[in-house]
Formats: structure tokens, sequence, C-alpha cells
């Protein structure tokens, strides 16, 4: 395992093996089966490229009402808990002080991406956001903490998990492309990023 430091983002390369990235894999199976991914809409009405889902007491929304958190899925159900294998990671590498209300599930298949963004929706910004990298490769783009100026660019690889906290947690960043077919953790290719948020 490596740790890097680029913009503040706290980067722990490897940090999850096969077995656990397995591992976590396995429990997200009952979690998409009683939440299904769903296409998130633009206020603007136009398609996210990633589709999603949220374990916890709230999950994130985007649609022509706006971003937001909600205490249900779009088609009416709680959401599941997050399980506390993921919740252990949050609790090695963000904080033992609170955790997490949010486990917001993306999926990037084949020639998804992620604009430059900055995660805002959340009550309070003392708290990081943890992020889990699961699947095929993507190339993570850090901007700054406002748009425009230079960017910097880091491949992000299965078993990864960073850190977005202190004056990293309102920086702009995003995924430029995955890299389809790079793993074999996922029996169809395509990257599950798993982010953790306080988010009430």
């Amino acid at each position: 395992m490596a740790r890097l430091l680029l913009r503040g983002f706290d980067i722990r390369k490897a940090y999850l093996d096969v077995a656990a990235q397995t591992q976590l894999i396995d429990v997200l199976r009952p979690i998409l089966k009683s939440a299904p991914l769903f296409q998130p809409v633009t206020p603007s009405g136009k398609e996210m490229s990633v589709r999603m889902t949220s374990a916890g007491a709230f999950g994130w929304v985007a649609d022509k009402g706006g971003y937001r958190y909600q205490a249900q899925h779009p088609k009416g159900t709680v959401w599941p808990d997050i399980p506390d294998t993921i919740l252990g990671i949050w609790r090695k590498l963000a904080s033992t002080q609170r955790d997490p209300d949010c486990c917001l599930i993306n999926y990037y298949g084949k020639g998804a991406r992620m604009g430059l963004h900055q995660d805002k929706d959340e009550a309070d910004f003392s708290w990081p956001v943890l992020s889990i990298s699961l699947g095929d490769d993507a190339l993570f783009r850090i901007g700054n903490e406002t748009r425009g100026g230079k960017t910097e660019s880091i491949w992000l690889n299965s078993g990864d998990v960073v850190v977005m906290g202190g004056p990293a947690r309102l920086t702009y960043h995003g995924v430029d492309r995955i890299r389809f077919g790079s793993s074999k953790l996922l029996p169809k290719g395509g990257r599950i990023n798993l982010t953790l948020r306080v988010a009430n």
C-alpha cells in the first residue's frame, strides 16, 4: 500500500486487497437488490452517465427538483443500512467520532464519466468524504476550490481509497473516463465508487 497526498486529497493506493474488494462486492449485492440503481437527471433535464443508489439514513438524488439528500429511494422505500464492513473503513481512515449517514453507490459503465464538481449538499463540511474504488480504473481529476485553473489527474485502481477532508473538502473533482474491462472484479465490467458522507 502506498499513500499519496495530492492537493490535500489523501490517496491510499491498494488499501484493499482482492479478498477485501470481493467481500465488499458481496455485501453490496443485497443493497442493490433492495435499492436498485437508477439513472439520475440534472435539474436541467439531462441524464447523468452514471447510475446510482445509496445505503444509510439518507441517499443522494438528482432530478428536475434539484440535488439533495432524502430518506427514501425514488421508488419510495427506505434505503438499506450501511454494512459494517464499509463502516469499518470509515472508522479506520476518516472518523471514529461519527459514522456516515450516507453511502452513495455510483456505477460507471462503458463511457460513463463525472464532471468536475464539489460535494456541497451536506449540512456540515467539517466531516470528510471517503471514496472507495472497486472495479475498472478511473482517471480522477482534481481541480481547485473554485472553478477553473490548473488541474491534476491520477488513475484510481480497484482497492484504492481516497479521503477528502480539511482544505480538500470543497475542492472540485471528477472522473474523466474509465478503462472499461481493466479489472476482473465485476463480471460484466465497469466501476463501482462508494462515497461515504455525513449528510445531515
